[in-house]
C-alpha cells in the first residue's frame, strides 16, 4: 500500500511523502533555514529541532551544507523520521494544531535560496546522443566523438560563484565573436544564447586531498539531484573553447531547482543506463544499475506568448556515463572534493530530435528553426524568452518530481 500523508497531496504534485526533498527558504517572520517540500507546503526543520522532534542540530543553518557533511547514516534517520512525522496515521504533527501552523509554511509565501554554499561545480558531458550531434555539426560525420570520449567522462571546471537559483534573471553576455567571413573577432553582445538541459547532485561527505573515491564508495558521497540549465553563449563559446574548453561561454549563469531530491526518493526508479563498449577501466567499472526513469521537459515562452510550450522531452536514463563514474573519475588524481559542491550531467539529450538538450541540436545549428504556437519561431534564445525546465519520475499514483528550474533573458547591458 502506498504511504500517504496527513497533508492532502494530489497525484500529479511533484512532492508527495514518497520525496521530501530538501531546501533552503525564508518565509515572514523567520529567516533562511532549512525545510523539505511536502504537497504545496514547506515542512520547517528548524522549528522541528525546536520542539524536540528531530535530534539534529542542522536546520537553523541558511545552507544545508552541514547535513550533507553527516553522511548516509543521518540522512537515512532524518528522512525515516520526516516519513513518520508526516504519516497520515502519526497525531503528533496532525493532531497538534499549534505546532502544525508554526512548522507549515505555504510554499507562496516562501521565498526559496541556492540550498548550499557551493564551493566548487564541475560539468561533464555525459550525453553520447549530445555528443555526437555536436560532433556532427562542427566536426562531420567521420569524426563525431573525441578519442577519449568513450573511456572517460569529459568534464569542466565551471564557476560556482554563478550558480543561481531557478526564476533569477538572465543577463545576454558581452564577449568576443568571430563572425562569418571575417578573420578578427569583435567585441559585442552574443547572439546564440542557449539553455542546456542537465541535472547535477550535491556532494555529501567528501574526501581528504589525495585520498581518491573508489566507485563501490561514490553511493555514500551523493546527497542528491537537482536540475540544472548550464546557460551557453554558443557563438563566444565557439571562438574561445581551442584548445582548453569552456570559459566565458559558460560563466555567466548556471541555473538550478531549489529543491534537492535525495537519493533515497529516487531508489524506485532505478533502471539499466546504456551499454558501456569499450569497457570502462576497472577504477570505473561497476556493476550496479545507475540511471533513474526520470522524465524531463523543457519549456520555451516569449514575452507574446500567455503560456509556455514544450519543446523537448528527454530522459535522464540516456546519461552514458553515470553519476558513481563521474565521482570516482573527478577524485581518482586525489582531487578533494567537499560537502556542498555541485556536479553537472552536462546537456541530456535522447536519440530522437524531440529530445535534444539544447537549441543548438534543437534547431540544428540554425538551419531548422523551431516552431512555437504564436507563429513565432527560434533557432537561439530571444531577449524575454523564458526557459523552465522541469523533471519527474511517475511512480504507482504519484510523482517524485523536482519542481522547476526557470530563468529569462534579459538584454545585454548598453555599452557606450
Amino acid at each position: 500500500m502506498t504511504q500517504a500523508s496527513f497533508i492532502p497531496v494530489p497525484p500529479e504534485s511533484h512532492f508527495p511523502i514518497q520525496n521530501l526533498p530538501y531546501g533552503v527558504f525564508s518565509a515572514p517572520g523567520r529567516g533562511p533555514r532549512c525545510g523539505v517540500a511536502i504537497g504545496d507546503r514547506i515542512l520547517d526543520l528548524a522549528v522541528l529541532e525546536e520542539a524536540g522532534l528531530l535530534d539534529t542540530s542542522f536546520f537553523h543553518e541558511p545552507a544545508l551544507n552541514a547535513f550533507m557533511a553527516a553522511g548516509p547514516a543521518t540522512w537515512t534517520r532524518v528522512r525515516a523520521r520526516l516519513q513518520e512525522l508526516l504519516d497520515e496515521k502519526t497525531p503528533t504533527l496532525r493532531d497538534n494544531a499549534d505546532l502544525r501552523a508554526r512548522a507549515l509554511v505555504p510554499m507562496n509565501q516562501a521565498t526559496m535560496y541556492v540550498p548550499a554554499r557551493i564551493g566548487d561545480y564541475t560539468d561533464f558531458y555525459s550525453s553520447k546522443e549530445h555528443a555526437t550531434n555536436v560532433g556532427i555539426m562542427f566536426r562531420g560525420k567521420e569524426n563525431t566523438l573525441p578519442p577519449n570520449w568513450l573511456y572517460l567522462p569529459i568534464a569542466y571546471h565551471g564557476r560556482a560563484s554563478s550558480v543561481v537559483i531557478s526564476g533569477t534573471p538572465v543577463r545576454r553576455p558581452w564577449g568576443q565573436v568571430l563572425l562569418p567571413g571575417e578573420d578578427r573577432p569583435r567585441f559585442m553582445p552574443s547572439m546564440l544564447m542557449d539553455f542546456e538541459l542537465e541535472m547535477g547532485f550535491f556532494i555529501g561527505p567528501g574526501n581528504d586531498l589525495g585520498h581518491p573515491i573508489p566507485i563501490e564508495e561514490a553511493q555514500s558521497h551523493i546527497f542528491g539531484l537537482v536540475l540544472v540549465n548550464d546557460w551557453s553563449a554558443r557563438d563566444i563559446q565557439k571562438w574561445e573553447y581551442q584548445p582548453l574548453g569552456p570559459f566565458l561561454a559558460k560563466n555567466l549563469a548556471t541555473s538550478i531547482s531549489p529543491w534537492v531530491v535525495p537519493l533515497a526518493a529516487l531508489e524506485p526508479f532505478r533502471c539499466p543506463g546504456p551499454k558501456q563498449d569499450p569497457a570502462p577501466l576497472p577504477y570505473l567499472h561497476i556493476d550496479e544499475d545507475w540511471a533513474f526513469d526520470i522524465h524531463l521537459e523543457v519549456q520555451l515562452q516569449s514575452t507574446s506568448m500567455s503560456e509556455p510550450t514544450t519543446i523537448a522531452r528527454s530522459n535522464f536514463r540516456y546519461l552514458y556515463w553515470n553519476m558513481p563514474q563521474q565521482l570516482a573519475h573527478h577524485t581518482i588524481t586525489g582531487c578533494n572534493l567537499q560537502p556542498g559542491d555541485l556536479l553537472a550531467s552536462g546537456t541530456i539529450s535522447g536519440p530522437t530530435p524531440d529530445a535534444y538538450g539544447s537549441m543548438l541540436e534543437l534547431a540544428w545549428k540554425g538551419e531548422r528553426p523551431i516552431p512555437l504556437p504564436n507563429g513565432e519561431t527560434r533557432i537561439f534564445l530571444q531577449d524575454g524568452d523564458t526557459v523552465i525546465l522541469t523533471g519527474w519520475c511517475q511512480g504507482d499514483g504519484y510523482r517524485v518530481g523536482f519542481g522547476e528550474c526557470s530563468g529569462q533573458i534579459l538584454p545585454a547591458l548598453s555599452r557606450t
